[in-house]
């Protein structure tokens, strides 16, 4: 199977890595000699672009209505996936991954979430339960737990999320304890993306028993195998959209995780935590993107050939016009993501822009699924066509992974912040 994998990955990485490095080399050089922004994709982007889109059109389309339909988890889909070199593309290359950028990783997820949100949440969990390992994670817990995933298709999740602590992420209260060489844990989590499919999970945990240390002290960050006793994993949430993406709850109790399992360090959890969203707020907004994107191209089609009083939708100003509006703000989402996704290949803090990406692209993908509908009038509420299945799924882009209000709490800190420097 790793074998295969290495094969599959040529697909995406025809070019030796010496090649792919010294492309984005010289296309720094062009652009430092232009002195200017370049919107035009390197051949390599081109081609994972043109990769995931014929993936996404060909395999995940046709069966996205039924998995939407059953609620099943997309096995098949998620193994093709994987052949093809379009999961953890992000994993480095030590690791047996191919080490992609942010912006890279960002397209690929517009063009898979362009196919199906749900499915392409299911793929997108990998990527937020591995970050902190990415960012975090010593050589030696990146080779164990990063370098499986590239010998398989497995799936990791992101634990951070509890009953009462969503957003407000200083509030979680699942307890780490140390004894000896390892750490008892007890809590619960809730709405965890890959919950029962996981190999392994990154688990945030309240380490310090004082309530008055400060969040950036008082938790940590463990790898957890999934397998380990006293893991009880709940049922499968039935959700509004994004219905095939397994969601559960699970609860921990007294399992035992050995201290070489610690990110960083005791007290390192939070920062870790909240460094990971920075990274993977792009993708989310890019998923966004791909939704409304589907979306306006479905409206348009639909406006194109459905006629009334005499003359095609499009041909009616107040149609035409609300497909401008539409096409605006996902033109404007895609530059948001992009310059996000950018930051972060720049080396630079990007928190200000990722929740500007997350919380712009979450509000269009909602709009402009909401406008698709009502273009399509009384078809747009039935389910045999597929803006009502669009705009069930483009909900959750306003509440996972920070919700909308949080993203602008983050924007003005950030915002006034710079003011006051």
């Amino acid at each position: 199977m790793a074998a295969l994998f290495r094969r599959s990955c040529v697909v995406l990485r025809n070019r030796s890595c010496f090649d792919w490095r010294s492309q984005h080399t010289k296309a720094a050089v062009q652009h430092e000699r232009k002195l200017g922004f370049s919107f035009e994709l390197t051949e390599q982007q081109k081609e994972f672009q043109a990769t995931a889109r014929k993936f996404a059109k060909e395999e995940i389309i046709p069966v996205a209505a039924e998995y939407d339909k059953t609620g099943e988890y997309p096995v098949p889909l998620i193994k093709r996936a994987w052949e093809l070199g379009l999961m953890n593309t992000h994993i480095p290359e030590n690791c047996g991954g191919l080490g992609l950028g942010s912006f890279d990783n960002c397209l690929i997820a517009e063009e898979l979430a362009y196919g199906c949100t749900g499915i392409q949440t299911a793929l997108e969990a990998n990527s937020l339960g591995q970050m902190p390992v990415i960012i975090a994670g010593n050589a030696q817990q990146q080779k164990k737990y990063l370098g499986r995933m590239t010998e398989e298709p497995l799936m990791c999740a992101y634990c951070v999320t509890e009953p009462g602590a969503g957003s407000d992420v200083a509030s979680i209260k699942t307890k780490a304890e140390k004894k000896g060489d390892e750490y008892i844990i007890n809590g619960q989590k809730m709405w965890i993306t890959n919950g029962g499919k996981a190999n392994w999970y990154f688990l945030l945990a309240r380490s310090a028993p004082d309530p008055k240390t400060p969040a950036s002290k008082a938790f940590t960050g463990f790898i957890v195998e999934a397998d380990t006793p006293g893991i009880q994993i709940g049922r499968k949430e039935l959700n509004m959209g994004q219905r095939c993406s397994d969601t559960r709850g699970i609860t921990f109790e007294d399992v035992k995780v050995p201290k070489e399992n610690v990110l960083i360090g005791e007290g390192a959890g939070f920062k870790i935590a909240m460094g990971t969203f920075d990274k993977t707020r792009p993708p989310v907004a890019a998923g966004a993107v791909g939704l409304a994107q589907r979306a306006l191209d479905e409206a348009t089609k639909y406006a194109l050939e459905r006629k009334t009083f005499g003359k095609a939708l499009v041909e009616h100003q107040a149609v035409s016009f609300l497909l401008a509006e539409m096409a605006m703000k996902v033109e404007l989402s895609r530059l948001s993501y992009q310059r996000a996704a950018w930051e972060i290949d720049a080396g630079r803090s990007n928190t200000y822009y990722a929740s500007i990406a997350k919380a712009f692209a979450s509000d269009t993908a909602n709009q402009v699924a909401t406008d698709a509908v009502q273009i399509f009038g009384g078809a747009g509420f039935n389910s045999e066509y597929p803006v009502e299945k669009l705009m069930r799924d483009a909900k959750i882009y306003q509440i996972y992974e920070g919700t909308a209000q949080i993203q602008r709490l983050i924007i003005a800190r950030e915002h006034i912040g710079k003011y006051k420097n």
